[in-house]
Order: C-alpha cells, then structure tokens, then sequence
C-alpha cells in the first residue's frame, strides 16, 4: 500500500508533518519501536510507529531519523501521547533526509494502525490470506459473534490447510481449529511452549520447528504491539518470552516462500491485538489487587478493607451468593545480572504477568470467567489475591484452594526452559482466610513461604504455607558452611565407625528418635535385642558426647540428619 491511502484513511487520524512529494511510497510491513537504535530489526519497506520515548533531547533526533533512513524505512508516525506536539528537532530532521513524518493523534492506538496496515498489505501480497484479514473485525470482538482468535484458526484451517494453536508462555491452550482432527494433548502443548521459549532465549529468529515423532511443528511468537522477542534487545529478552503468546501451526515452514511467512507474521499481529485487549481486561482486577494490598501493608483497619474486599468480590466472582474466603499467593522473578552489572535484576512486572497466567482457571468457560484473578505488583514482588467460595467453618478452606505442591507441576517444563540458566521463579501460597483480619497475616505468610522456595534447588520452586509449621522453616536459611559444620561434629564420628565396623550407628539412630526414643518400639522395629538397641545408643553417646535422654541433644541429631 502506498502512504497516501494512508493519509486518506481518516479513521486512522494521521496528520502529515512532512513529506508532501513522497506520498507515492510503498509500505510493506509496520514495527513500533521506542530504541534509540532499531535498525538490526529493520528489513526496509516500513511504517515506524514511536512514542517517542527515545528522545531525551533535541540532538537525538537526528540520529534516529539518520538510522531509520539507512535502513530504508518507508515513513515515520510520532505519537502525540507522551509529548503533546511532535518536536520541531524531529520535523526539520525528517525533512533535511526527506523521511515523511506523520503525526499520530493521542486518541488513536498504534494497535489500530497495525491493525490496518497489516490487513491492506497482506491482502495485496497474497490472495490465500484475504478472508481472514477482512474478517479481522469479527475476529477481535468479543462474546459468541465474534469469536476472537478461534475465528481466524477456523479459516487458516479451511483456507489454506493449516491446523494451528494459540498458546501461552506457560503451554496453556488459548484458542484452536474446530476442524477435524486431533486436538493438542497438555503435554504436547507444554512441550511446544519449552521448545519456543528455549529457542527464543537463545536469539535465533522464528519461526523455530519442533518434530515430534512424524509431525513438524512452526513456532511464531505473538507480541503486544508488533513487538516480538527477535526485535528486542537482549537485556529484555528474558521478560518478554515469558509474556508472550506463540502461534504453532501443523507444517514445516523450513520451504515457505517469504510471501507466505509474511502472511503468518501478519497473522500473529492480528491476534497480538486480541492479546492486547484482553491484557488491558486485568487493569480493573490489578487496580483492585493494588488498592488492597495498599491497605493491607498500611496496617488499615479491617473495615476499610473488607470494604475494598466487598468492591472486589463481584468483580472477580460475579454471581458469588456468600462473600468469599481468600488466599494469598506471592511471586518473584529474579535474573543474574549481566556481565558489567552488580546485584541480580528483578522483574515484578514480569512476574504479575506470569502470576496470572499460571493462576487461570483452566476448568473456566470463556476469557470472561477464567481470568479472575487479581495481580498487583509492588517492588520486585507480585501478589496475588486469590478468591474461593466459601467453604465450611469447619475447616480453613485450604483443601479447596490453591495447594504449593500442585501450581506448577504443569508449567515448570516451559517456564524452565524460559528462565534458562540465569533466572528464577520463586512462589509461596498462603493459607485461606476467611475474612479482612486475616489478610495481612497471609501476606506475611505467603512471602515467608516463597522465602522457603528461594532457599530450594531449581529454577521454578513453590512452597505452602504447611511447610511454616516446623523446622522446615529455619533449616533453609541456615548458610551452607553453617550446615556442614554442625552436620560433621555430630554425625562424622558416627559414619567414621560406621565405615570401619559396619555398626550401623546412623540407621539405629534415626530409627530411635523416630520411635520418640521407645526402647521397645525400636528394637522391634530394627530387630535387634533391646540389650543391643542399648550397646549402639550407648556407642553413639561415646563417640559424640551427646547424651540421647536429653531433648537438647536429641533436637541437635534430629536436625543434623534432616541436614545431611
């Protein structure tokens, strides 16, 4: 399409700045970028959409436009959200390198531009594509007519052949072809999402292909805004992959002629609209997440928040006849810093993200109701305000809620594999509480329990809060070198002997403070005589100075074996 349609397309509200003698150019393709820099993710031929955000002063200008001429972009678009009337340093620079320069009025989103642009140039560089652009409107409503991205899937799958899925970072299926055939299992959907968020971390550009047994699968991210993670600079790579949707279509497109990936490229923008859409959905439920855990950290009254709690509850539970209990839910993503930085780099954003994803209701019908979750994110940390129906008071409701042990057994593959070797997701789940009183108690004791997690071995660990109840939770904030030392005093001299006598002095020993230190109970239990339960426990005392009638004594072998 030529930049003069755009210019007569009022619905779009672009205001020509400079430029007049270049209307006549062809825009091939649409990029939103705010890097000082894009020209590695420019192939020539586009409609550079800006918020500007790149300019701090009036000498940045002309460096930018410099680059954006050197890569052959067709046209810049400004927004004049951020800064009102474009900078006159940008309008003289756009002219002195005859770049037409458009402005982009504040009430117009660069999601409607993309939207537009992607439809007209995919109709025009291929004709196999052309019903499900000019459906794009039907396709991006909401409720039955509409459909969302399903629609779209339906007519890749009767247009040109191709069976495809929507899915989410974490291998949760968003939307798929109604058409014959069979539908993607869990596990395989899981598996895609590893595959593409391992590929992606690595830099390579999509699409990435999977075999699985006989079958083929391309991989095609779908980023907010035209944005995917190949056009982003490597520092934020690590975030966005874990947010992003991907497109997995049932073919090889190792041999697709340009033309054709150029359409499922436009594809993936089309339905990244519907994830922006459905992304500013949450803002209500984050604003209400902010709003009460402000007051919960604040110390308000119960009243105040059970007020806020009151506001929340149809929101997130519409229909809901009783008001509900709630738990708490806290995450963190952290990231080793890169070469050249101290500390680690937290991303709270990204854990929000992440944090309602995996807090879906995957039983749910509908976007509508699967999404209820409400996410704020303060600092490094995401909190989760998790609702349930009300449940007996006989019990704390935790049997029907969110249990630690179960919240990430069908996401910690993908998310692994999306954390790669430098970063970590780290969660903890408070119990239910049945009203405002309780929350900030919750609070407190689901960040406790993610501290429990972060002391764990792995990438992705959750821990519950039944885990707070004992030992377990002092023993992982014990240093290492603590751990070995007090583990060695007490329990070397017993390993030493029984190495050289095969006395079995570590086996007799945790037998006997399992058995609460019943002489019978243990002898039987080991088959031994009790006269020679006697001897071993009096060989241990010897060997260790400990005396095993003591509660202090018998508390320190407890732990160092737990330790060991």
């Amino acid at each position: 399409m030529r930049l003069r349609a755009l210019l007569d397309t009022d619905a779009l509200g672009l205001r020509l700045l400079g430029g007049e003698d270049e209307l006549d150019r062809t825009v091939r393709g649409v990029m939103t970028t705010d890097l000082r820099d894009p020209s590695r993710y420019l192939s020539g031929g586009e409609l550079v959409l800006t918020g500007l955000a790149w300019r701090h002063d009036a000498a940045d200008s002309e460096p930018f436009v410099r680059i954006l001429v050197g890569a052959g972009v067709t046209a810049l678009a400004a927004g004049e959200a951020e800064l009102g009337d474009i900078p006159e340093d940008l309008v003289v620079a756009c002219a002195r390198h005859r770049l037409p320069l458009f402005a982009v009025n504040e009430s117009v989103a660069f999601a409607t531009i993309t939207e537009h642009v992607v439809r007209q140039v995919s109709g025009e560089r291929a004709g196999d594509l052309a019903a499900v652009v000019d459906r794009h409107r039907r396709m991006m409503t909401s409720g039955p007519a509409g459909g969302g991205p399903d629609v779209v899937l339906d007519l890749l799958g009767s247009d040109l052949d191709l069976r495809a899925w929507v899915l989410s970072p974490t291998g949760r299926l968003i939307a798929g072809p109604k058409v014959s055939g069979p539908p993607l299992s869990p596990e395989l959907c899981a598996r895609l999402a590893a595959e593409h968020l391992a590929a992606t971390r690595t830099g390579r550009r999509g699409p990435h292909r999977v075999a699985v047994g006989t079958t083929t699968y391309s991989l095609f991210p779908i980023s907010s805004a035209g944005r995917t993670a190949s056009t982003t600079p490597a520092r934020d790579v690590r975030g966005c992959v874990l947010s992003d949707w991907l497109l997995a279509v049932e073919a090889d497109a190792g041999d697709w002629p340009a033309e054709r990936l150029d359409l499922l490229y436009g594809v993936t923008q089309l339905i990244a609209v519907e994830r922006d859409r459905r992304d500013a959905a949450r803002t209500v439920r984050r604003r209400l997440a902010q709003e009460v855990l402000e007051l919960v950290q604040a110390g308000a009254a119960p009243a105040e928040i059970a007020a806020r709690l009151r506001v929340a509850a149809p929101v997130l539970l519409p229909g809901l006849g009783a008001a509900p209990h709630w738990q708490v839910v806290v995450a963190r993503v952290e990231w080793e810093a890169e070469a050249g930085q101290s500390g680690r780099l937290d991303g709270g954003a990204v854990a929000q993200a992440l944090l309602e994803e995996i807090l879906v209701d995957p039983l749910a019908t509908g976007p509508e109701h699967s999404d209820r979750i409400a996410v704020a994110h303060t600092g490094d940390e995401a909190v989760a305000l998790v609702p349930l129906p009300a449940v007996s008071t006989e019990h704390d409701g935790s049997e029907s809620g969110i249990h630690a042990d179960t919240l990430l057994a069908a996401v910690r593959d993908p998310l692994t594999a999306g954390l790669d070797d430098d970063g970590r997701l780290t969660l903890g789940v408070s119990a239910a509480v049945h009203s405002a009183e309780g929350l900030r108690g919750a609070l407190e004791e689901a960040r406790h329990a993610r501290r429990v997690a972060a002391a764990r071995v792995g990438r992705v660990c959750a821990a519950g809060h039944q885990e707070l109840a004992s030992h377990v939770l002092l023993l992982p904030f014990v240093p290492d070198d603590v751990r070995r030392a007090f583990t060695a005093r007490l329990l070397d001299p017993l390993r030493d002997y029984d190495r050289r006598h095969r006395a079995e002095l570590i086996p007799t020993l945790e037998a006997f403070l399992e058995c609460d230190g019943s002489w019978t109970r243990c002898a039987s239990r080991l088959h031994l005589h009790v006269n020679t339960l006697r001897y071993r426990v009096g060989r241990i005392e010897q060997l260790t100075s400990r005396d095993l009638s003591r509660l202090e004594d018998k508390l320190d072998f407890f732990l160092a074996l737990r330790m060991s």
